[in-house]
């Protein structure tokens, strides 16, 4: 399994970024996909994830700033960001999990917001 993520980058306080993870060596079709971030110092916290059938869910704090989506066709998916605030400051990581709840992550990629 291999989730690879890109997209991420330095971006100003109330700027956008579009995160991506391609996905291989699974049925992608069968696997809710999803992304989550860490701080330094903190916890993995949830971010947002959609199941293989469209249906999403936002943490509360992005939800009003961030959009999930995915492709079936092209086994990716992806994470509009806009309005960026500083404490958005993470790494991402893609997740893909199946009906056993079995997780795989991606390696990560780095989020700064600036002030």
């Amino acid at each position: 399994v291999q989730l690879q993520a890109s997209g991420g980058g330095l971006v100003q306080a109330g700027g956008s970024l579009r995160l991506s993870c391609a996905a291989s060596g699974i049925n992608f079709n069968l696997y809710r996909m999803g992304w989550y971030r860490q701080a330094p110092g903190k916890q993995r916290e949830l971010v947002a994830h959609v199941t293989s059938g469209g249906i999403t869910n936002y943490a509360d704090s992005m939800q009003d700033r961030f959009t999930i989506s995915r492709d079936n066709a092209k086994k990716s998916v992806h994470l509009q960001m806009n309005n960026l605030k500083p404490e958005d400051t993470a790494v991402y990581y893609c997740n893909a999990m199946s009906h056993s709840r079995a997780h795989f992550w991606g390696q990560g990629t780095l989020v700064t917001v600036s002030s």
